[in-house]
């Protein structure tokens, strides 16, 4: 009986594990060097690592299976620690963090040089990107999947270029319809 229940169990977990599929994350360098073969927007999710919505995004919506498959298969991502000691070219220019304090790693840390360049002030925020790498959009704050998605599509195909008043976004929202199984 142990065994049946051992191996019941096993099997439970391959299933879980197998079914999910994790987005394909790159560095800002890489995706902008992926963009010049193949154009495709970029998704940077811009986090630090005491924040508690970040995890939450990691966990319930970046682990989507709907979310992953979206992403993959349109953009190019990209997750940046907003407070990290990375140092990186971007539009010809060295972002770093030259306040970076190594004892401070996992609690609030300076600034990086990149997140006050997109005049990212909280986190999680999601900035996308065009196809050359020119900034779109922040989207600030925990997402859940189907929030997530009516973003991931409408700056795929270009919408918000439309959506120039507030009033006319407002109507893109309201007639929006979800997809993604939710959480």
């Amino acid at each position: 009986m142990k065994k049946y229940i051992v191996l019941a169990l096993f099997t439970v977990f391959a299933t879980v594990t197998l079914s999910a599929q994790e987005i394909n994350w790159v560095t800002l360098e890489e995706a902008v060097e992926l963009q010049k073969k193949k154009p495709k927007k970029i998704m940077m999710d811009v986090y630090t690592s005491w924040c508690g919505p970040c995890k939450m995004l990691d966990r319930n919506t970046f682990q989507n299976k709907d979310v992953a498959t979206y992403v993959n298969k349109h953009y190019y991502a990209v997750k940046f620690n907003a407070e990290g000691n990375d140092v990186l070219e971007f539009k010809e220019q060295t972002f770093q963090n030259p306040n970076y304090d190594p004892a401070k790693a996992k609690r609030r840390n300076s600034g990086h040089e990149l997140a006050r360049y997109f005049s990212i002030k909280s986190f999680p925020t999601i900035v996308f990107l065009d196809e050359k790498a020119d900034f779109i959009a922040p989207i600030i704050g925990y997402k859940k999947p189907q929030q997530l998605e009516l973003y991931l599509k409408m700056f795929k195909s270009d919408e918000h270029t439309a959506l120039d008043t507030q009033s006319k976004f407002n109507e893109y929202f309201k007639e929006f319809k979800p997809e993604f199984a939710q959480l």
